[in-house]
């Protein structure tokens, strides 16, 4: 299990998102041009965007896929890391059912609104495969609607408790804010330094989770503790990016390791800056550059202390992240 990332779940998705499947159907893909039997989006790319269904109409029986407007930036690969905006309505309703944008009244412009950060190709707890993979090929800065029946665009992974059926249709529109291309393999690169005193040791070898050696008969530290170790020669991390990291995090108390990106087959994405992820990852990785491996010791304060649920809700946490790029 990942601990360190937070996601939020649509609630029309059923958890866990491993009851996901992609459902088999008929995809027509449109390009910028009305089509009969599908909503239309109004509002510009980067703003919430609004969703109405022609009058007396019905909705089209194929799932479709349609660019609303198309980017000017980089083109979405396989297995790139993505940015995104979006929201999901069902047809002839007049709410949002879920989203990205029912954050920004949250936020208060204090901080950056919550997005999703995504992998192509890979398992996301809030877009269905369809949809995700909607935006493979697409541009960078592309706004893109996706419609068909809940039953295809996300099958068995449907919440029934939602109050959607599978035969109820539902439009997703989907902002592509950003991409990047990193390898999953990746790790920072470069002559480590020694940790300072008082801080654990640090060994990371090559294409496996570090090692990490808690200092003996030494209290945890209550304010959060950093250092680079390695120096990255990339842009500053912003609050509001998603960042692609390698991670291994062990407990201060007893030194097991609790996870690793590496058991997972390699680097995780997240958005940095939002409470996305604990406090001391937000406080501990914005600031600092792409290609850093950083040290982070956090308190419970700054960690799980606030979910008393989490069996590292008591626990100071020890992370050892490699920062490997920035969407």
């Amino acid at each position: 299990m990942n601990y360190n990332v937070k996601r939020r779940v649509a609630a029309l998705l059923a958890v866990p998102a491993l009851l996901f499947t992609a459902a088999c159907g008929s995809d027509d893909e449109k390009n910028g041009e009305a089509t009969a039997g599908v909503a239309e989006v109004k509002g510009k790319f980067g703003e919430k965007p609004e969703i109405s269904v022609p009058k007396d109409g019905k909705p089209s029986d194929k799932t479709v896929t349609e660019t609303v407007s198309a980017g000017s930036g980089a083109a979405i690969k396989a297995s790139d890391y993505v940015r995104l905006d979006w929201t999901v309505e069902k047809w002839g309703g007049t709410q949002e059912m879920g989203g990205t944008w029912a954050q920004a009244a949250a936020a208060g412009g204090k901080t950056p609104r919550q997005q999703s950060v995504e992998q192509i190709g890979k398992q996301s707890q809030q877009l269905p495969p369809k949809v995700l993979d909607a935006v493979k090929g697409k541009k960078s800065g592309s706004r893109i609607l996706v419609q068909g029946t809940a039953g295809d665009l996300i099958g068995e992974g449907l919440n029934t408790s939602s109050g959607v059926t599978k035969t109820d249709v539902l439009v997703w529109v989907v902002d592509a804010v950003g991409t990047a291309s990193v390898d999953a393999k990746a790790e920072a690169e470069g002559e480590q330094a020694a940790s300072e005193a008082g801080l654990p040791e640090v060994k990371a070898p090559s294409q496996k989770a570090a090692t990490i050696t808690v200092p003996k008969n030494t209290k945890a530290p209550k304010d959060l503790k950093q250092q680079v170790l390695i120096k990255g020669s990339g842009k500053k991390v912003e609050a509001g990016q998603g960042l692609i990291a390698q991670y291994t995090g062990v407990k201060w108390e007893d030194g097991k390791k609790f996870d690793s990106s590496w058991d997972h087959g390699g680097a995780t994405a997240f958005q940095i800056g939002t409470g996305s992820v604990v406090a001391g990852w937000d406080q501990g990785l914005v600031g600092k550059n792409v290609g850093d491996r950083v040290l982070l010791v956090i308190p419970p304060s700054l960690g799980y202390g606030a979910s008393p649920d989490s069996e590292l809700a008591k626990n100071t946490l020890v992370f050892v992240v490699d920062i490997l790029g920035a969407v």
